[in-house]
């Protein structure tokens, strides 16, 4: 049977390759879009609750309560107020992708140890500075660790975007549900499933490359 299906697959891979790379496109381009507007809201909101700390609970405990609302269930209720297509699609994933972001960023820098933080404004620096050249630095394995983390979340949850007609590996898996062909679904979970998996692997080796000299010491 797995010989069997194994064969199917391959057959289906060879004959469907025009949909697969179509998927693949349209998969990628809606999770990079959601990642990279998630990265715009989340880093300068991470930024500024990590000043603003008797705030920071309630910004990340909106996006938290986001996380909490099943895929499918917010993909339904956007239909309504934004019809179907690519941007309702992003919307979701967007909403999905900020509270990694959102909480590392604020982690990464309330982290920094004071004592740095006084030896820079001892030396003359001003808030930016020290934002720029010592909050920042030392946040940044934080921050890489929140955006690997939305990224994989992204790459998973896009998948269901063929419920709102934006495309997607999701259409081939979709197909495959319905008709009953395990080859279409496996067409369609197999390219989705490597390509969280290669950039998980792309982010964390970003991540370690980004960790300052000292950091990886103390490790």
């Amino acid at each position: 049977m797995i010989h069997a299906l194994s064969l199917s697959f391959i057959t289906t891979i060879t004959n469907r390759s025009d949909a697969i790379i179509t998927g693949l496109v349209e998969h990628l381009y809606l999770s990079f879009v959601s990642i990279f507007i998630a990265i715009v809201i989340s880093l300068p909101l991470g930024i500024y609750i990590s000043r603003k700390k008797n705030i920071a609970e309630f910004y990340i405990g909106i996006t938290a309560v986001f996380q909490t609302i099943p895929s499918l269930a917010l993909f339904g209720f956007l239909i309504p107020l934004l019809g179907t297509g690519s941007t309702t699609a992003i919307i979701a994933l967007t909403v999905y992708a900020l509270l990694p972001i959102l909480r590392n960023t604020f982690t990464g820098i309330a982290g920094v140890d004071e004592g740095v933080i006084e030896a820079g404004k001892g030396m003359g620096m001003t808030n930016s500075q020290l934002l720029f050249k010592v909050e920042l630095p030392l946040a940044l394995p934080f921050i890489m660790a929140g955006i690997r983390t939305a990224t994989v979340l992204t790459v998973g949850v896009a998948t269901l975007a063929t419920f709102v007609g934006a495309g997607g590996l999701g259409d081939l898996i979709y197909r495959g549900l319905s008709t009953w062909n395990n080859s279409l679904v496996l067409a369609g979970a197999v390219p989705a499933a490597l390509l969280a998996l290669f950039f998980d692997f792309l982010l964390r080796l970003l991540e370690k490359a980004t960790t300052p000299k000292g950091l990886k010491a103390r490790k």
